[in-house]
């Protein structure tokens, strides 16, 4: 005859929340245990890749486990992949110097006005 597996909680229904396996007791009684869902490795927030390095945990124990864990030693640690960091870096690294060659061409253009207007006001007169 099987052996019959008696349920340790109220749910019966098979759902995403409710997974379980048999055991067998020592005591040769068979018995559910309840499995927890597998936590998600956290993604880069810009090209999505799985960041290496941070473990894999539900959201609600992902707030209690320390922070090495959680993240790594690094600007934007934990939610950016290396890549998007250093495409972060240097695009703010190119935006400065534009804003610098912008102010040099300025200066320049102001400059050869002023002399422009030196020479009309001489050959008014």
């Amino acid at each position: 005859m099987v052996q019959r597996v008696v349920l340790r909680r109220r749910l019966s229904y098979n759902t995403n929340s409710n997974k379980r396996k048999v055991i067998r007791t020592p005591g040769g009684r068979y018995v559910y245990h309840y499995l927890k869902k597998k936590g998600s490795v956290p993604t880069c927030g810009d090209c999505r890749v799985k960041l290496q390095g941070c473990t894999p945990s539900r959201p609600f124990e992902r707030s209690r486990i320390n922070k090495r864990r959680r993240s790594f030693n690094r600007a934007y640690g934990g939610q950016l992949c290396h890549k998007c960091v250093t495409q972060k870096i240097v695009r703010a690294f190119l935006l400065e110097e534009q804003k610098l060659v912008k102010k040099l061409l300025r200066a320049q253009r102001d400059k050869n006005k002023g002399k422009e207007v030196k020479k009309d006001k001489k050959s008014k007169d």
